[in-house]
């Protein structure tokens, strides 16, 4: 075990599971779930990681006759018992929700009202509750208060290091009765069943999309804001989710790491892999309702729907006309900015689509164009 710090506070049992970053309505539940943990198994769980001075044990007279948890004040202990009994008396009367404590509800009522009063002096960000502020400051002070008693790792925040700290134990003590799948949290399992139930109580307040845990959301909403929190180092695109990122990465390395085992052709993605091997089997899982026709990808399908409800979505902001895919607006725009990025290697003379270009290269090689085969240069097999 690593040496501590003498000048590092380490935290407490009891101050583990009261203090829990609660700006997300989330992490409220995660606290009153959090609470429930309070098992024999759990506590001495707990106990390898953290060390409580002598003399903090006295200052806690009060016991729990169920677990033997100790307390400082009775008041605590009182709130503690319906950790035992279940029992929610305040309830939230705009979604009925209910907290075993008040001030959780009045936590809670912010979700609805969207009041953050505490602020960050130096980023501006606003939090629901101090304690999330108070953490959210470490990120800018570089404080990490969580130590690990079994690797010696610190932590800014009580979550990352709880979760942490399973990678040690292995405790997954909440199981899914539908599928068998554990947890380590019973807030964990709850997000979890809504794979089996389907329920989604996240709503954009966009588009009304609704998703099943608040993480999809926030992702989804950035979208709708236009925010590319994740940045190439190497040209500066912007990208919303780490996982595009990683993959646009590639492209400066041109490592394809997936290779097809009919072909031998290479991809950046598994994705882009499992994609391709369509074209060997013919698979076209994506059919239209409307007229049947089938197609090997997701994206073709819902261009193609557009051909039936008329919808073009893409609008060239310089001339007012509109279009039903992206890249065709893209290749209409070079009209109005005069780009000709398809240059003929034998002549010189460029071109604004590669359809052009590809007519043109006929003059020199005297052989058909792809349209003069019978090819439609410009839509894709499935499109």
């Amino acid at each position: 075990m690593p040496a501590q710090n003498k000048n590092f506070s380490l935290i407490s049992s009891e101050e583990i599971f009261t203090s829990v970053d609660q700006d997300d309505p989330e992490i409220l539940q995660i606290k009153e779930e959090q609470e429930e943990l309070c098992t024999s198994l759990v506590k001495q769980e707990i106990d390898t990681f953290f060390v409580t001075p002598a003399h903090e044990e006295s200052e806690k007279p009060y016991s729990c006759e169920i677990c033997g948890k100790s307390f400082r004040s009775n008041d605590n202990l009182l709130v503690h018992m319906r950790t035992h009994t279940g029992e929610k008396p305040y309830s939230c009367e705009t979604c009925g929700k209910s907290f075993s404590h008040c001030s959780n509800l009045t936590v809670h009522m912010r979700s609805h009202t969207g009041e953050k009063p505490y602020s960050c002096e130096t980023c501006g960000k606003s939090f629901t509750v101090s304690r999330s502020l108070m953490v959210h400051m470490r990120l800018h002070t570089g404080e990490k208060l969580y130590l690990c008693n079994t690797c010696g790792k610190r932590f800014t925040d009580l979550t990352t290091f709880k979760r942490h700290t399973a990678i040690h134990t292995g405790v997954k003590p909440y199981s899914c009765e539908t599928c068998g799948k554990s947890f380590t949290y019973s807030s964990n399992l709850k997000v979890h069943m809504r794979t089996h139930t389907g329920e989604k109580p996240h709503v954009c307040n966009f588009c009304w999309k609704r998703f099943a845990d608040t993480s999809a959301l926030k992702r989804h909403t950035a979208v709708h804001q236009g925010e590319k929190p994740y940045s190439c180092e190497t040209c500066g695109n912007g990208f919303r989710r780490r996982d595009n990122l990683l993959l646009h990465m590639s492209t400066h390395t041109d490592e394809k790491p997936y290779p097809c085992e009919t072909c031998g052709k290479s991809f950046r993605s598994n994705e882009n892999l499992l994609l391709h091997v369509r074209t060997h089997t013919g698979e076209k899982p994506y059919s239209c309702k409307t007229c049947g026709k089938s197609f090997s990808h997701c994206s073709n399908l819902i261009v193609h729907m557009r051909t039936h409800t008329g919808e073009k979505p893409y609008l060239c902001t310089t001339c007012g006309k509109r279009f039903s895919v992206p890249s065709v607006l893209k290749s209409h725009m070079r009209i109005h900015t005069g780009e000709k990025p398809y240059m003929c290697n034998t002549c010189g003379k460029s071109f604004t689509v590669s359809s052009a270009l590809e007519r043109h290269k006929a003059i020199h090689t005297g052989e058909k164009s792809g349209n003069e085969a019978g090819n439609n240069i410009g839509s894709k097999e499935d499109v």
